[in-house]
């Protein structure tokens, strides 16, 4: 399995933009699907984003949709998610999550991060 590392959350005003990161070791990380989930209070985890391996197919939540962007570099290992145009509601802990196929449900999931906390104050 593959090892990953989640960081860039933090506390941000509305309108404002973090990038996460999640860094990956172990078994090639170019071999698998990336995605994003989170769970805010009080909430189910619940699908943000996923990449393909290559990059060349993505799919966004339409709760985010024109908002945040999943990318991945498979020489430094690492997948990023740009959230701009943040709001109270993308307030949540935030995970990367690899798998061997291209799915967007959470049990297709092998491997998860440890989560980083993001929150928008209004």
């Amino acid at each position: 399995q593959v090892q990953l590392v989640e960081s860039g959350g933090g506390l941000v005003q509305a309108g404002g933009s973090l990038r996460l990161s999640c860094a990956a070791s172990g078994r090639a990380f170019r071999d698998y699907v990336m995605a994003w989930f989170r769970q805010g209070p009080g909430k189910e985890r619940e699908f943000v984003t996923i990449i393909s391996q290559t990059g060349s197919s993505t799919i966004v939540a339409d709760s985010v949709k024109g908002r945040f962007t999943i990318s991945r570099d498979n020489v430094k290992n690492t997948m990023y998610l740009q959230m701009n145009s943040l709001k109270p509601e993308d307030t949540a802990v935030y995970y990367c999550a690899a798998a061997g196929v291209f799915s967007t449900i959470e049990k297709d999931f092998g491997s998860w991060g440890q989560g980083t906390q993001v929150t928008v104050s209004s």
